[in-house]
């Protein structure tokens, strides 16, 4: 270093002519406007800036080499690197957490551990080297002052013919942290992380029209769910027949927009079964439905109002997350086939909020559900059941929407021309538990209750009038993705009880096999292990093998129980109302955003011919 610096101005005097003298600095003319300095000038400064920089270099080199006592090149160097570590590592702020890509499996409760922890001080892994004496710490070196328009390596104020500088770009916003999902991972979900995005998500996170496109009108964004299932199934109404099918089960559009960052419009618009025909040659049996629709007022965290509307009662966890990524089978878990008739979605008003960390609420006001299950063209201009044929005179019978077959499957409310049966309102609550101190677990308790769900003009098979009965449901899931391993468990109950089952259409209605006692309940039990595929088509590929079993009871009265207000109903339930399913399959989902479906499902009941309903399908299910 000693000799370099010595031998570089020798070589810059050389080199340099023009009369300059070592260690002076170059002389400008006094000209009345800027002149661009010459090669030589610039050549000479460029020189001077090189001998002050070895010059500092040579004086820090003194100050390390007496500091250590006269150490070794090696000792030396590792000093330095462990300087220019620490001088990095200060850089970042004390909360951040790198989560290693080994943990990017989609455990979002596991990475909102992670979180969580990066909000507190970390204790240091290593404990750093013991400081020497005070005696022995030389003083730090002074950082250099900010250099002026005369320090020769300082840039230059004169103006050059080229053209000017762009400014710098200004600094990139730090992404924002990741909200804490107060739910387990969706099935099949990535989690969040703070990792950078994948190769898939990189070109779709920011797209608001499908994750393809941006939108062309702000706050505007098309979200899309759907489900393609085929495959044979046992025909009980053929004696168990095999019979192979396929059915486009739904396209659902999910339009959201924004009027305000406080004002939110959200609705769905459904396709079910193929769409609808206007033709008989169609062979198109569908329906367009508006399954939800209603605005959100975001008040604060612990209060918000949903303004009436169609919105899905909250109780259970799937009928408000029934996307097919949601759960694993090809069809819904059965608790939400008929006990609890998903999609359940009634006209209704909500408050919703967060009570504390990992607890939230939602309390609903809806139209009550209705005993009827029959042709929309049995109600009235009166919005009554007509008793009697005018021209006859005869009793009109109709299906009831609350049976020991279907459970309560066909008496969801209408949501439209104001044409519901029924003055009385029901009153729907919900809470949902994710405890940050269980990372994974997601559980939630939710009630249902109506005074009434006799409609206007309810009478027997003798057209004697039914009364009241009130109905009560109560429901208790839990979600449970067990941390840094594979597994992920799930159960369910649910329980639903009338309070005059006497006054139920399916104790009135002349048929002993579909009736009704004092209460209908439901259970299941799930388990699910989450196998990484690895990368897949620039995407993160999963294997989810799971097993579901699932009983109901739906016809609890007792065998050759009379029921009905006239007395003339027997109960003589054949065990069709009590049913025993068991799930086998595997979804494989090539990204959280689609899921691909095999199960073959096992069906029990005490009907001495049996359930006779087994089946083996495929399908194909997406959520963006």
């Amino acid at each position: 270093m000693r000799i370099a610096s010595s031998l570089l101005p020798t070589v810059a005097l050389l080199v340099l002519t023009g009369g300059v003298a070592a260690g002076e600095p170059v002389k400008t003319s006094a000209a009345t406007s800027p002149v661009a300095p010459s090669p030589t000038d610039e050549m000479w400064k460029k020189f001077q800036c090189m001998e002050q920089r070895i010059r500092a270099l040579e004086g820090q080199l003194k100050v390390q080499t007496s500091a250590t006592g006269q150490a070794p090149n090696g000792a030396l160097q590792a000093d330095s690197g462990q300087a220019a570590a620490a001088e990095v590592s200060n850089r970042f702020p004390a909360g951040f957490v790198r989560v290693p890509k080994s943990r990017q499996d989609g455990k979002t409760a596991e990475n909102s551990e992670v979180e969580k922890q990066s909000s507190e001080v970390a204790e240091p892994v290593a404990k750093p080297p013991t400081a020497p004496p005070q005696s022995e710490v030389q003083p730090r070196q002074p950082t250099p002052a900010v250099k002026t328009a005369t320090d020769p390596c300082a840039p230059s104020t004169s103006v050059s013919s080229s053209p000017a500088a762009k400014p710098p770009p200004p600094p990139v916003a730090a992404p924002a942290a990741t909200e804490q999902q107060l739910l387990p991972p969706l099935p099949g979900g990535s989690g969040t992380s703070e990792s950078a995005p994948t190769s898939e998500s990189k070109g779709t996170q920011s797209k608001s029209i499908l994750g393809l496109v941006d939108s062309p009108v702000p706050g505007l964004s098309i979200g899309a769910y759907g489900e393609i299932k085929y495959g044979s199934v046992q025909n009980p109404a053929a004696n168990g027949q095999w019979q192979n099918g396929f059915d486009a089960q739904r396209l659902v559009l999910l339009p959201t927009y924004a009027i305000t960052s406080n004002i939110i419009f959200n609705a769905e618009i459904e396709f079910e079964h193929g769409g609808i025909a206007f033709d008989p040659d169609d062979k198109l049996h569908g329906s367009v439905d508006v399954e939800q629709i209603f605005v959100d007022f975001m008040m604060s965290d612990r209060l918000n109002w949903r303004s009436p509307g169609i919105d899905l009662v909250p109780i259970g966890y799937i009928n408000q997350h029934h996307e097919p990524t949601q759960f694993y089978s090809v069809r819904r878990p059965e608790l939400y086939n008929g006990l609890i008739p998903s999609t359940w979605r009634v006209p209704a008003s909500s408050l919703y909020g967060t009570v504390v960390d990992g607890v939230k609420y939602q309390l609903q006001l809806s139209s009550s559900l209705e005993d009827f299950g029959d042709d929309f063209a049995l109600r009235t201009d009166a919005n009554a059941l007509a008793v009697a044929d005018p021209n006859t005179g005869l009793v009109i019978p109709y299906a009831p929407g609350i049976t020991g077959l279907e459970a309560l499957a066909l008496s969801r409310p209408v949501v439209g021309d104001f044409r519901q049966l029924s003055n009385v309102l029901a009153y729907a609550g919900k809470l949902d538990f994710s405890p940050p101190s269980v990372p994974g677990l997601g559980w939630s308790m939710s009630a249902y209750y109506t005074p009434n769900t006799t409609p206007r003009g309810a009478h027997d098979n003798f057209g004697n009038p039914l009364g009241h009965s009130s109905l009560t449901m109560f429901d208790a899931e839990f979600r449970y993705r067990i941390p840094k391993t594979w597994v992920e468990v799930r159960g369910e109950y649910v329980r639903a009880m009338f309070g005059n089952p006497i006054n139920l259409r399916a104790n009135n209605d002349g048929d002993p096999t579909n009736n009704v006692g004092r209460f209908m309940y439901g259970y299941s039990g799930e388990i699910a292990l989450h196998i990484p595929l690895g990368t897949i088509l620039n995407s993160e590929w999963k294997l989810v093998p799971f097993y579901r079993y699932t009983y109901q009871n739906l016809q609890t009265v007792g065998h050759g129980e009379i029921t009905g207000v006239a007395g003339a109903d027997f109960s003589l339930p054949t065990g069709a109302g009590q049913r025993r399913f068991q799930d086998f399959g595997l979804a494989l989902f090539p990204s959280p955003k689609i899921v691909l479906k095999a199960t073959y499902q096992r069906v029990r009941n005490n009907d001495p011919v049996g359930a006779q309903s087994d089946s083996i399908l495929g399908g194909v299910g997406f959520f963006f």
